[in-house]
């Protein structure tokens, strides 16, 4: 780049052509004392010249809120989300599962987060201009074995759950052929899996969401006694190479965790023996510093669905993400799958 681009006082142009330097960029290959050798110039001009060519070759560098929300219509696929085939529980998550990091599922027995696993590997495989990805889902199960049954019910439900798309296309797409399920019952053959096998079909195109349910479950059998420090390292590990997969392919990790529940007495004041339950996810600090973005479902005891009047029983609830607020709806588990319920809840 020529140097009279460049805004300085035309003494301190005037000794860089003398030093024989022609470039913006040649000047930034010296350090200030260089440049003070080779141009005589004093240590404020020297600071001077590198800060304004720095600035030269970097443009723009500061950002309004607007600048980098008109930037999502010039990079789409940077912005681009995996839909959960439900409108309402969309809004909640401004579009769905980001591509790029882990998103945790957690919460207590019963709370549907399989259904929902389930409705991701179902979503994933439309085309994007309906939310997915036109790709298929690795399912890695740890505890249970992979509910076949209830995946096929889905399947034969997804005309009546996806109203939003035609229905020639729903019929043409093959679900369960797109669906690699792997069994890995301890830690080192959730390791090798998530290295090794995932890994291939990633890069073939053939999938494009990974699926852990549950993360907690091999940690959790193999931490009999006091194993912490390693147990540390294994979970920065997993956590690392998922991290890694879902940033080179672009493809999201949804991890379902389980919970441990905390009754503790009521600080609040209110009736005499208020007790209040309090959840949290499993494997801790070392886990948690691994997420994009936590999600929380949650079901109510049935005295609480008693006493709210048939309102839903189950609630979605962002604990953390670095692009929303903490914020909830209500979902129901019905035979066509996970919905949102719309309403003051829902976001």
């Amino acid at each position: 780049m020529d140097l009279d681009q460049l805004d300085l006082n035309p003494r301190i142009i005037a000794a860089i052509k003398k030093a024989k330097l022609k470039s913006i960029k040649e000047v930034l290959h010296f350090s200030g004392p260089d440049l003070q050798r080779l141009t005589g110039l004093s240590s404020p001009d020297v600071q001077d010249l590198l800060s304004t060519a720095s600035s030269h070759l970097r443009g723009r560098s500061v950002f309004t809120a607007l600048d980098l929300h008109r930037l999502e219509d010039r990079f789409p696929a940077q912005h681009q989300r995996l839909s959960l085939g439900c409108p309402v529980l969309d809004r909640l998550l401004r579009g769905g599962l980001p591509l790029d990091g882990i998103t945790e599922l957690a919460g207590r027995s019963s709370a549907g987060k399989t259904q929902l696993a389930l409705q991701l590997c179902l979503a994933v495989q439309f085309p994007r201009q309906h939310g997915g990805l036109e790709a298929g889902a690795v399912y890695i199960c740890t505890e249970d074995a992979f509910p076949s049954k209830r995946l096929q019910q889905l399947i034969a439900q997804q005309q009546s759950l996806r109203t939003d798309v035609p229905g020639q296309v729903v019929r043409k797409i093959k679900f369960g052929n797109h669906i690699f399920i792997e069994h890995a019952a301890d830690v080192d053959t959730l390791l090798a899996c998530v290295s090794k096998k995932v890994p291939v079909l990633l890069s073939r195109g053939m999938a494009r969401l990974l699926v852990i349910d549950s993360v907690a479950a091999p940690f959790r059998c193999e931490s009999e006694g006091p194993v912490s420090a390693p147990r540390a390292q294994r979970l920065q590990a997993l956590g690392a190479a998922l991290r890694q997969l879902s940033a080179t392919y672009q493809s999201p990790v949804l991890c379902v965790n389980q919970v441990t529940e905390a009754v503790e007495q009521d600080t609040v004041p209110g009736p005499p023996g208020a007790w209040e339950e309090r959840l949290s996810p499993a494997l801790g600090i070392a886990w948690s510093n691994q997420l994009f973005m936590r999600l929380m479902a949650d079901r109510h005891r049935p005295e609480d669905a008693i006493a709210m009047q048939g309102h839903p029983t189950r609630t979605l609830r962002v604990v953390f993400a670095p692009h929303l607020p903490a914020s909830s709806c209500s979902y129901t588990v019905t035979a066509e799958g996970v919905q949102g319920t719309p309403g003051p809840q829902a976001c």
